[in-house]
């Protein structure tokens, strides 16, 4: 009799846990942070779908002038969240997630298309480990900017998007300081916050195959979208979403999970 009210109760608590689990409420706090040549606005599709479906979304206009000064903008907005924060980051973006990850704010990461470097590595060393198709489309100013050749954004950079809206990107784009690709990684937050990434099949910015490698070295919960350019997080903002939104609960459910269930 004893036994079987020791079973008894042990299902029940099982029951209780996963119960608890299930109903853990999503983190409902999102923020945004843009790659190199590009500004906020490309994740407006995103920025929407997050919306309707009741999240809290910021979108962070880093001025592409340093990985500190990006990092630093990434923080600004970290500081004003009421709770935890998925961070998500496009292209260089990583970069800055990777750095800013660290922050207690952030419950998890999301790569879309992305670079994760790890603690000593930076952009231009693994690109050379991992060519991608279009590198050479990126330029650079006597100053010390680059920039994509105009003549090649669509084809190399957002060849997915319509032409007229490639055009656009292509005049409005964001020159970027040289230095953010060659600034070493301090404090990798991928080997501290579980996170999600996003593969675009097509990408000729970042070569898909260090893609592959950043998700699988991070232990990302990976997704591959066929076709998909650079541009993928404004190609195809269902997807990404709903690869945010699956971030956002399971970030949730981890926290709510007991210590053993964690490991």
């Amino acid at each position: 009799m004893k036994t079987a009210l020791k079973i008894g109760a042990l299902v029940a608590s099982l029951l209780c846990a996963a119960a608890s689990t299930a109903s853990a409420a999503p983190v409902k706090n999102i923020l945004l942070v843009h790659g190199a040549f590009v500004d906020g606005s490309g994740w407006r599709p995103v920025y929407d779908i997050l919306v309707r479906d009741g999240y809290n979304v910021s979108v962070v206009q880093h001025p592409l002038t340093g990985l500190d000064d990006d990092v630093a903008a990434t923080k600004r907005i970290l500081d004003q969240q009421d709770g935890p924060c998925i961070l998500v980051g496009h292209s260089y973006g990583g970069a800055v997630i990777t750095e800013a990850g660290v922050d207690p704010h952030v419950a998890a990461l999301v790569y879309i298309a992305a670079h994760a470097p790890d603690e000593g590595e930076t952009e231009t060393g693994n690109g050379k480990r991992y060519p991608a198709a279009g590198r050479d489309a990126i330029q650079k100013t006597p100053d010390g900017y680059t920039y994509i050749d105009p003549a090649r954004f669509h084809a190399d950079f957002a060849a997915d998007l319509s032409g007229d809206e490639a055009a656009f990107e292509a005049r409005s784009q964001g020159f970027t300081a040289a230095k953010v690709f060659s600034t070493p990684i301090t404090n990798p937050a991928w080997k501290l916050k579980p996170s999600w990434y996003m593969v675009a099949r097509s990408d000729r910015i970042i070569s898909p195959e260090l893609e592959r490698m950043y998700a699988a070295r991070a232990h990302s919960q990976t997704v591959e979208i066929a076709g998909a350019s650079h541009s993928v997080y404004r190609s195809h903002p269902k997807e990404v979403a709903a690869l945010i939104e699956q971030a956002a609960q399971r970030a949730a459910e981890r926290a709510d999970a007991s210590p053993q269930e964690k490991e």
